[in-house]
């Protein structure tokens, strides 16, 4: 095996980190190096939604690896700082704080950064049209996104604040369901009459968007255009037909974008992230894992990003053996299962593959009506994603016929 001597990994979240683990567990014993803007070492991000924001869990519940366990590693660790610029030819990543590390192989786990609402910018973190973000308006994507909210939160209990969430993905869905049990005044902007839909299919969907309801959850349909806001404080947004929605709070959960901008003379495709060929190789020596990256689908061909938990750590696991198989050794393609979960209302929902693709929904254990079912989701007479509540043992049957995109009913194979 020809291993490169000094590999870096830009980006320290759980795609980083796994990566690096993944490289010494296979033996490599050469110069490693985990970057990343946040001054905390790597910790899990789906609890900031709930645990951490409902105040369930304190910080130090989310880390993924004690200081002995890091130490291990024997990194060199560089936390609280940016990647600045990827310099291919002279092999080295330049940092914000004016320090250079060479490597002869880099693997890019920079995620993504969350997108905003215009007049909601974070002045000086390099993002377009970035300006000065009122009190009051927050993202969620880190640490210190969460306890912002929280604190916000908890000094709207006292004095009944409203907050607004704007956004009808997982993470505006999970965010709305912690505060309401909190016992906040909440209202969930989304742009579909059935949130959610196009993630879990639209029979989880309708079941979920009914329990928001019935919890007490405001759902509003309709498009924000812009952040409002009075003497420094957001007072709520502004929609597309020139109404405005007022609150106290606003949490802007309108997706993400890849947090590529440092990557920009390098040379490296960034169509929607960092393009990568079926092995996850970007370049010669280049590589990328976790929300950034973006390969073909082995099924479809297209190029695409998987923003889940679980494809961090496996896509890292595959990138570090293709990595230290050297140029003339045996790499393989990327061909995961999606899998993602969400919490709400005391129900884990979970699903693999794509069952928002789907036009059929065929239960096999339980019905949604029970909040206990396993389904598959099927399109064209094939398995395309399968979705179910409490019901794991009849979902985990079902993660072939997904993998396989087999034919619904089996018996028809």
């Amino acid at each position: 095996m020809t291993a490169p001597r000094r590999i870096a990994v830009v980006g320290a979240g759980a795609a980083g980190l796994h990566t690096v683990e993944a490289l010494r567990r296979a033996g490599y014993d050469g110069r490693l190096t985990l970057v990343g803007d946040e001054e905390e070492p790597p910790y899990d991000r789906p609890p900031l939604s709930k645990h951490l924001l409902s105040g369930q869990w304190q910080p130090d519940r989310l880390t993924l690896r004690d200081p002995r366990a890091l130490d291990e590693l024997r990194l060199d660790l560089r936390l609280g700082v940016r990647a600045r610029r990827l310099d291919r030819r002279a092999r080295t990543v330049h940092l914000a704080d004016g320090r250079e590390v060479p490597c002869d192989a880099v693997v890019i786990a920079t995620g993504v950064r969350p997108r905003r609402l215009p007049g909601a910018g974070t002045p000086g973190d390099g993002t377009p049209g970035a300006g000065t973000r009122p009190a009051g308006a927050h993202v969620l994507r880190t640490l210190a996104d969460a306890l912002a909210l929280r604190a916000d939160l908890c000094e709207g209990l006292r004095t009944g604040g409203r907050l607004l969430v704007v956004g009808g993905g997982l993470l505006g869905a999970e965010a709305a369901a912690t505060a309401v049990g909190l016992g906040a005044e909440v209202t969930w902007l989304v742009s579909t009459d059935t949130p959610l839909a196009a993630v879990l299919g639209t029979e989880t969907a309708a079941l979920l968007t009914g329990l928001h309801r019935e919890h007490g959850v405001r759902i509003h349909r309709g498009t924000a255009t812009g952040l409002l806001g009075r003497d420094g404080r957001a007072t709520g947004v502004r929609l597309a037909d020139g109404t405005d929605l007022a609150a106290d709070t606003v949490l802007m959960a309108i997706g993400s974008e890849p947090a590529t901008e440092w990557l920009a003379d390098s040379g490296l495709g960034l169509d929607g992230g960092v393009v990568c060929d079926a092995r996850c190789a970007a370049a010669p020596g280049v590589w990328a894992v976790g929300d950034a990256a973006c390969w073909p689908d082995p099924r479809t061909g297209r190029h695409r990003r998987l923003e889940q938990r679980t494809n961090a750590t496996e896509q890292a696991l595959h990138v570090a053996r293709n990595l230290l198989a050297g140029p003339d050794g045996t790499t393989r393609a990327y061909t995961p299962v999606p899998y993602l979960w969400t919490d709400q209302y005391g129900l884990r929902v979970q699903a693999f593959g794509d069952p928002g693709a789907a036009d059929r929904f065929e239960p096999v254990d339980g019905s949604p009506e029970e909040h206990r079912f396993a389904a598959a989701c099927v399109r064209d007479g094939r398995v395309v994603g399968a979705v179910g509540i409490a019901s794991a043992r009849a979902l985990r049957g079902l993660r072939a016929q997904v993998a396989a995109h087999g034919p619904w009913p089996p018996a028809l194979a």
